[in-house]
């Protein structure tokens, strides 16, 4: 349920590496804890964001939530197929549910974040 390949924030946040960008969606914790996710408003292509930083909005038929970034940098490429179909959230969290790509502006910040081992024992 959590690839051992990504980092995670403790706001329930992902990130996969593909050189300097840095992918990031929302873990199965958190889509499952929203349950069906109804809209994702998410910035521009070009917005700097910083690290722990508030970078959009996941709204659930449950609540509405402040996404967080778990890393800094410019934002190069945002999840158009999450805005038109939010439900990829649910099916795919860490596929084709992926939200924003971000050119890492640091890559010690991955250091602040938790691997799979460390990440799972804080959803007990």
């Amino acid at each position: 349920m959590y690839p051992d390949d990504l980092k995670y924030s403790k706001e329930h946040e992902w990130v996969r590496m593909n050189g300097n960008i840095a992918e990031i969606g929302v873990t199965v914790f958190a889509q499952e804890s929203l349950g069906d996710v109804v809209f994702v408003d998410l910035p521009d292509v070009g917005t700097d964001v910083a690290q722990f930083a508030k970078f959009g909005e996941i709204e659930s038929v449950k609540a509405v939530s402040d996404l967080f970034s778990p890393v800094g940098g410019k934002i190069v490429e945002v999840n158009a197929a999450a805005i038109d179909s939010p439900e990829v959230v649910n099916e795919e969290p860490y596929g084709t549910g992926w939200l924003i790509k971000v050119e890492l502006a640091d890559a010690s910040q991955l250091d602040d974040l938790m691997d799979s081992a460390t990440y799972q024992p804080t959803l007990e």
